[in-house]
């Protein structure tokens, strides 16, 4: 398989990873505010968000680039992609707790179950 062709692959995979993220959003978005509160419903929209934005920067840098010629582009993207999805995890974080007041077990669950959720269709869809 070529490597143009492997980085179509990638992006697909990344872009249904994606999605799963979203309907897992709206899903724990729904059972929170139906089932607690509409500040707990709020939480959760901001616990998936700060595991969904990370991810969409990360595959963004990781297959910015393909092929044999541009190999250190990619490894550099793919690196600069790894180090800002994890700088941006942390403001994310940061803002929810301090200017947003977000309930932290709903942010965190919600972070949490929408991560799992990523690399479960990633890994499903290797094997």
């Amino acid at each position: 398989m070529a490597r143009e062709e492997l980085a179509a692959a990638g992006k697909r995979l990344a872009r249904k990873a994606l999605y799963m993220q979203v309907i897992v959003m709206f899903v724990l978005v729904a059972i929170s505010g139906a089932g607690i509160s509409v500040n707990a419903a709020k939480s959760a929209a901001i616990g998936a968000l700060i595991s969904i934005l990370p991810n969409l920067v990360f595959a963004t840098f990781a297959f910015k680039y393909a092929g044999a010629s541009k190999n250190q582009l990619v490894v550099k993207s793919f690196s600069q992609g790894a180090k800002l999805r994890m700088a941006i995890a942390i403001i994310l974080f940061v803002v929810a707790f301090k200017l947003l007041h977000a309930i932290p077990e709903m942010v965190f669950a919600s972070f949490a179950i929408t991560t799992v959720s990523y690399w479960l269709t990633m890994f499903r869809q290797q094997h």
